[in-house]
């Protein structure tokens, strides 16, 4: 039920809704309930109530997956833009700071695609069209640079390009080969969490038959087969 919110919206579903889903890979009524009830307390989800005009109460994703979603949303949005050769650069300035920070910063770094060329110092081609809010952080340094050395390998030494399509490839397999519901959500989760680590490189720095917009492409048509499971009763 987490999964089927992380791909709607809105990410708001009735009981009912949530319920009429979770029959169809094979949980009971009664099950699909008190896992609501449980995932409310453990905040996976929030229930918003009823509104009194006939409006049924609804379930949304907690903060925590609400987060997950929307990295989920600006990955699929990054947009590309014409590359010129440049890479954007942030170098880290300032020591001294605790495990907690430094993982922080990192994970932030991560989720607008740069990858760590080595200790404090992270890359990426600057092709994507989106804000590079990372650089307001003060213990960065920002630039924009061009590297001396061929691009191509300077990114299949950043990123395991090879080894990302060919599991990209084989979820794309797995999706199509596999029609059971309960299978299929499994895969398709996996398919999508994937994608997250996609590098959204230029094409020229990619290896022949890149399997990203494929993968979109079966995501999105699997979003519509979720969708279609809280239609009608």
């Amino acid at each position: 039920m987490l999964s089927l919110l992380l791909g709607s919206h809105p990410d708001r579903m009735s009981a009912a809704e949530l319920v009429r889903a979770g029959e169809h890979f094979g949980i009971p009524a009664s099950t699909a309930r008190v896992a609501l009830t449980r995932a409310v307390a453990a905040g996976d989800l929030r229930r918003h109530p009823s509104t009194g005009s006939g409006q049924a109460a609804v379930y949304a994703l907690g903060e925590r997956l609400a987060r997950r979603q929307q990295r989920q949303d600006e990955a699929a949005l990054d947009a590309e833009t014409p590359w010129d050769g440049t890479w954007e650069m942030a170098v880290v300035v300032v020591g001294g700071r605790s495990a907690t920070e430094r993982g922080a910063l990192r994970e932030r770094l991560a989720s607008y695609r740069l990858a760590e060329l080595r200790e404090g110092v992270w890359t990426r081609p600057a092709n994507l069209r989106r804000p590079r809010a990372y650089a307001d952080d003060v213990v960065l340094s920002t630039f924009t640079a061009t590297p001396d050395d061929d691009p191509a390998a300077l990114a299949a030494g950043l990123w395991d390009l090879r080894a990302w399509a060919a599991e990209g490839r084989r979820l794309l397999d797995r999706l199509a080969a596999t029609t059971e519901p309960a299978p299929r959500l499994a895969v398709a989760a996996h398919l999508v969490r994937h994608l997250a680590a996609d590098p959204l490189l230029p094409a020229t720095l990619l290896p022949a038959d890149w399997p990203a917009a494929a993968m979109r492409d079966a995501y999105a048509g699997y979003q519509a087969e979720l969708r279609g499971l809280t239609v009608g009763s």
